[in-house]
């Protein structure tokens, strides 16, 4: 049975496309819960959102206003999606002002942030009112419900890929889905473990926003996620959502990752062009060696390819730097917005050869594999 998408438009004001716009970029990108009809954005209004992000059309209008949006689209959308994702914990008060208009235009609101907007007595009162439901993505399990390790992820006799990165909001979850939209086309049964709230708002069935969680159960929540995936999809594959970076002196998201799924590899994201960790002007970008190294040390695995995001970077940059880190490091390496994900899917299937098996081989290649001359 299909179910239909509920529409949606996001509010990103001043932060679509930048790096805590990325809630909002994910889902326009990708969603198989939400029709993104709009993206409030002033600082863009009028224009496209897919050309914004990725200089291609996907005919999805920046508004300046939620008012100017719902005097433009036909329909009134189904959800009002808080599309930022700041350091800071608490909205400010004009934020909260269109939260409330929303809820009084009769939306139902969709919150990613670590301030949960049922638990707001004004937001309450005002959903009750307006018979509305607010949906907290980060608000984490009952204690009752949550997991501690077990070991059953020994179990697990598929490969487990994590997708991690050498910083926050540098392309994980974009090249994570990516790559299992693109495995699941070939006939490549892949399973996306989603571990923020971004990917389970685009629909991920499995995984939790482990940054929500008391530590003591971050290990074992992805460990409980993953072995369900599994059990109940019998994939050949499944691929778990990074968070963060495992140097990243502020967070600690990457070394549970690793610890709870125990992967049999790593693909790792990285900005290039970024010279300061995202919020975090004062400090220096790890090389792409050091984290290679680190991950290395924590957990019994490899890093078996390299995902490049080209923000601040020209084409031509981009490939000299894909050229120089296969040569120097003699990893795959590639940028799948620009060149999709057949060098990635190449490289699994070579270190897993039940994958290349696994293929719905076509007459003639759909995925060329992206080469630099």
């Amino acid at each position: 049975m299909v179910i239909a998408k509920k529409t949606a438009v996001v509010y990103c004001e001043k932060q679509f496309g930048l790096m805590d716009g990325k809630t909002a970029a994910g889902l326009v990108r990708h969603s198989k819960t939400y029709n993104i009809v709009g993206v409030i954005d002033s600082s863009l209004a009028g224009k496209d959102a897919g050309e914004e992000l990725d200089n291609a059309k996907n005919y999805i209008p920046i508004f300046a206003s939620l008012e100017s949006a719902l005097d433009i689209l036909q329909d009134l959308p189904d959800c009002y999606i808080y599309g930022k994702a700041p350091l800071e914990a608490v909205i400010p008060v004009a934020e909260r002002t269109l939260i409330l208009q929303a809820m009084t235009e009769g939306m139902d609101i969709i919150n990613g942030l670590h301030q949960f907007f049922s638990e707001d007595d004004e937001f309450a009162e005002m959903a009750e009112k307006c018979g509305v439901e607010i949906q907290d993505i980060r608000k984490p399990p009952e204690l009752k419900d949550l997991h501690v390790f077990t070991g059953k992820i020994s179990q697990v006799n598929v490969p487990v890929i994590a997708v991690l990165g050498t910083d926050c909001a540098c392309g994980k979850m974009t090249t994570a889905v990516k790559l299992n939209q693109a495995l699941n086309k070939i006939g490549i049964k892949s399973v996306l473990v989603a571990t923020g709230q971004t990917a389970i708002m685009q629909g991920a069935t499995y995984g939790v926003s482990i940054d929500a969680l008391v530590s003591q159960f971050v290990i074992g929540e992805i460990e409980n996620a993953v072995v369900r995936a599994f059990e109940e999809e019998r994939p050949d594959i499944i691929l778990v959502e990074g968070q963060s970076a495992v140097s990243h002196p502020a967070f600690m998201s990457s070394v549970g990752i690793l610890k709870g799924c125990m992967p049999d590899g790593v693909i790792l994201q990285h900005p290039p062009g970024r010279k300061f960790r995202c919020d975090f002007p004062h400090l220096p970008m790890p090389s792409i060696v050091s984290e290679i190294m680190l991950i290395k040390a924590i957990c019994q695995t490899q890093v078996i390819a390299i995902a490049l995001s080209h923000e601040d970077l020209t084409e031509t940059e981009i490939l000299k730097t894909i050229k120089s880190y296969e040569n120097r490091l003699l990893l795959p390496t590639t940028d799948v917005l620009t060149y999709g994900c057949s060098k990635l899917i190449h490289a699994l299937s070579n270190l897993f050869p039940s994958l290349d098996r696994q293929k719905v081989r076509p007459k003639s290649p759909t995925i060329p594999l992206f080469t630099i001359g």
